[in-house]
């Protein structure tokens, strides 16, 4: 399974891991992702979503209707 969240895209990133004698060895850099059930009235169902903390909070903000049909039109919901 993927680290890429399906509303806004965030995938994992890379960058060194820097020692104190400036030694530097690649590592990656993870979206804080959860896996989360949505309830959506229009279409009367349950859908489950790897969303990021950024993403739960433009939910709450904006409602998950709102936020799916964005991102349907921006192509990155699955579902």
């Amino acid at each position: 399974m993927s680290k890429v969240c399906d509303i806004t895209g965030k995938r994992a990133r890379v960058g060194n891991n820097v020692s104190h004698a400036n030694n530097k060895t690649k590592r990656r850099f993870y979206p804080n992702l959860h896996t989360k059930k949505f309830y959506i009235p229009e279409e009367d169902k349950f859908i489950t979503l790897k969303v990021s903390t950024t993403a739960l909070r433009t939910i709450n903000k904006h409602g998950i209707s709102a936020v799916l049909n964005k991102a349907r039109k921006n192509g990155n919901v699955l579902v």
